[in-house]
C-alpha cells in the first residue's frame, strides 16, 4: 500500500503550530503554553485570542485560542499572516503573564511587548497610529526581533499551503459573530513598504516609502530594492 501525502488539514495546521514553535522559542524564551490554532473568518478582523476557550469533555482542562482569518492570506501574505499569529501571541502572553485590559481593550502593557519582540502596535497599521486601544493593528519594526525572526523562518522553505478563495468583503463566504476576545483589526492596505539597499561604501540600509517609489543611494548610484511586496 502506498504511503498517502499528509491531508489538507494537516499540512494547514502543522505550519502555523512549527510558526508558533519557532516564535516561542525565539521571541518568548519558551513561556507560553501551546493552544489551539483554528481558522476563523470574522469581517474586519485578521486573527483573535481568545483564553480558556476549550476545554476536554470531562472539564478537568482547558486550553486557548488563537484563530487567524485565512481570507486575509490571500490578501495580505504569509508575513502578514505570521505577523497577525505572534500579535495573539502576545495576548496569549499577557494573559499567563501580565494583566490584559478590560474586554478587548489593548493596554500599554501589551503595546510595550510588542515592540519588545518588534512590532509596532499602531491603530492604522501604520507609523502615527495610536498604541493602545480596542482594535489594533501593527507593523513590523525594522531589524527589529520579529522581522529577524521571520526572515530567518520564511528562507526554510516554510509557507502557508492552503489560503481563502474568497477574499474579504466578497459575500461569498460567512462570518462568525459573537465575543472572540481580544482581535487584531485588519489594516488598510499599505501606503508605504520597505526598500532596502547593501551598499559597500556606507553598509546597509532601509527606508520606507510609496510602492512606486524610486530612489538612488547617494554613494554608489544604485537603487533602493523593494524588501516586500507592493500592496
Amino acid at each position: 500500500m502506498s504511503k498517502r501525502s499528509p491531508s489538507p488539514t494537516t499540512r494547514q495546521y502543522s505550519a502555523f503550530q512549527h510558526a508558533y514553535a519557532v516564535f516561542n522559542s525565539e521571541l518568548f524564551g519558551d513561556t507560553l503554553p501551546d493552544c489551539l490554532i483554528t481558522m476563523q473568518r470574522q469581517a474586519h478582523c485578521c486573527g483573535y485570542f481568545s483564553a480558556e476557550q476549550f476545554t476536554s469533555p470531562n472539564g478537568q482542562a482547558t486550553t486557548d485560542e488563537i484563530a487567524i482569518n485565512p481570507q486575509y492570506l490571500a490578501t495580505h501574505g504569509v508575513l502578514h499572516g505570521l505577523q497577525t499569529l505572534v500579535h495573539e501571541m502576545v495576548h496569549l502572553w499577557q494573559h499567563h503573564h501580565g494583566k490584559p485590559g478590560r474586554g478587548r481593550y489593548h493596554n500599554a502593557e501589551w503595546a510595550a511587548k510588542m515592540e519588545s519582540i518588534g512590532l509596532m502596535p499602531s491603530s492604522t497599521g501604520e507609523p502615527g497610529g495610536k498604541r493602545t486601544g480596542d482594535r489594533m493593528s501593527d507593523y513590523p519594526i525594522p531589524g527589529g526581533r520579529f522581522e529577524k525572526v521571520a526572515e530567518i523562518l520564511l528562507a526554510t522553505a516554510f509557507h502557508i499551503p492552503w489560503v481563502d478563495r474568497h477574499l474579504p468583503g466578497s459575500g461569498q463566504a460567512g462570518t462568525e459573530e459573537g465575543e472572540t476576545g481580544d482581535e487584531e483589526a485588519a489594516a488598510k492596505p499599505k501606503s508605504k513598504i520597505k526598500y532596502t539597499h547593501a551598499c559597500e561604501q556606507s553598509g546597509e540600509a532601509n527606508l520606507w516609502g510609496k510602492p512606486d517609489l524610486a530612489v538612488a543611494c547617494a554613494h554608489c548610484g544604485q537603487r533602493y530594492e523593494p524588501a516586500e511586496a507592493a500592496p
